[in-house]
């Protein structure tokens, strides 16, 4: 992820760009945020100190492309960096999971990204703990005091052995090894501070009072296995838990998706759900800086970044609590897809929906062929289908092309090796009754 860390924002634009069509506004605000983490790295400590992060808030319909900004984030930054709902989350005292959890969360995605990192850079050494371990099992050792040409030939056998192993002609052998202890993962996401460290010592007891279970696998699993027994042995995992507590507090990002679920909206009748605005009243202490206890440490929330995005189609984003308003001082909002839009999602988008579904039918060696008219079509019907049904946005090309591709799906055997060609006429058969008929668009697009 290193060669995305010092991407311009008109860069990170261009990326996004391959994926997500329009929305600049969008893109603009999010690529100047991912700068400024950059930026803000790069200066002296105590400055460091007072820039804290402008919290963005996106608005705009369903399927427009705030979650898919999110996503590609995820894939361009070599930041930790998580996605959470707000509607997952209750007040303090509802069942549930609390607001602070999306911070830890965010902690064990960042140990994660290091310890990753670290595999990456000791691979070579890894690959080599797990070579040596599977020929010891191959090969007996020799016994003490051996002959110089005996070891001379144990060394020539070994290595020979090394490099079968290496290409994976030995793979369907089976050898017996130990399996890593399990250690007693327990969900501690809610669970108050005093008690996150007697969880663990209690997991500890049950993890050291049973010796490694022994298990004859392949060597093909066992070198998956021996993988994350390197990983333990090679790697210093107290100093990775510490980057990774570092990173989450230094350069976090946490997405935040239907914000606007647990906004009170001042239209509504009768009774409010009480845990919608304490939900609000929980997350802005986080939002706006304070101190979360992790099983890892505590961590500081004052400069993480927090990006929240909603419909805002029954409510406002006035209708959240001011304090909470304040919070996300850069608003940015996406507009709706036009049937245009639809076809440019179709057909200049990297790996769009066409494309993938022409892969996925490769696979059954039936070619599949689009003509320029059809694929005008499924956008125009798209289009229709949100406007006499509920607005979806992007998502309804998936609905859309999977009812015209469905039989030819089904009885892919039958078109093996065939060229298949979807036209004008093919969609228009599949779909110009369902759209007309607004029910039937509603139960099946």
């Amino acid at each position: 992820m290193e060669k995305f860390a010092n991407l311009t924002p008109k860069e990170i634009v261009a990326y996004l760009d391959e994926y997500i069509i329009g929305q600049n506004e969008a893109k603009k605000v999010v690529a100047i945020a991912l700068r400024n983490r950059y930026r803000r790295l790069k200066l002296p400590k105590e400055i460091q100190d007072e820039i804290m992060p402008k919290n963005i808030l996106m608005m705009g319909s369903t399927g427009v492309g705030k979650t898919e900004i999110a996503r590609r984030m995820a894939k361009i930054m070599g930041l930790p960096f998580i996605k959470v709902e707000a509607s997952k989350y209750t007040e303090v005292g509802f069942v549930g999971r609390d607001v602070e959890s999306m911070v830890r969360d965010l902690v064990i995605a960042s140990i994660n990204l290091v310890k990753e990192e670290y595999r990456l850079k000791n691979a070579e050494d890894i690959e080599k703990y797990v070579l040596d371990k599977i020929v010891q099992k191959l090969i007996p050792p020799l016994p003490k005091g051996a002959s110089e040409q005996k070891i001379e030939e144990y060394e020539k056998t070994a290595s020979k052995m090394k490099m079968r192993v290496e290409k994976g002609e030995m793979d369907s052998l089976k050898i017996e090894i130990e399996t890593p202890k399990r250690s007693l993962e327990i969900d501690d996401s809610n669970m108050p501070a005093e008690f996150i460290k007697v969880q663990e010592t209690i997991a500890k007891v049950f993890v050291t009072s049973k010796e490694n279970p022994r298990k004859e696998v392949t060597i093909k699993e066992a070198k998956e296995i021996l993988k994350i027994e390197a990983s333990e042995a090679l790697l210093d995992m107290e100093s990775i838990k510490q980057e990774g507590l570092k990173r989450a507090e230094s350069s976090g990002i946490i997405f935040i998706d239907e914000i606007d679920k647990v906004a009170v909206s001042s239209k509504s009748q009768g009774r409010q759900d009480p845990s919608k605005e304490g939900v609000q009243r929980d997350l802005l202490p986080i939002v706006e800086g304070s101190v979360v206890n992790t099983k890892y440490g505590s961590i500081k929330t004052d400069h993480i970044l927090f990006i929240a995005a909603g419909a805002f189609s029954l409510s406002k984003p006035s209708d959240l609590i001011a304090e909470l308003q304040g919070r996300f001082p850069l608003r940015v909002e996406l507009d709706s897809l036009d049937e245009e839009a639809l076809y440019k999602i179709l057909t200049q988008t990297k790996n769009s929906i066409l494309r993938q579904y022409e892969a996925l039918l490769g696979v059954e060696e039936v070619t599949l062929k689009f003509d320029e008219e059809a694929i005008r079509a499924l956008a125009y019907y798209s289009q229709k289908a949100n406007e006499k049904t509920e607005d979806i946005g992007a998502r309804r090309l998936h609905t859309v092309v999977e009812q015209v591709l469905e039989d030819i799906s089904f009885k892919a055997e039958k078109y093996q090796g065939e060229v298949v060609s979807i036209t004008k006429e093919l969609v228009k058969e599949k779909l110009e009754e369902i759209v007309a008929n607004v029910d039937m668009a509603r139960y099946i697009l």
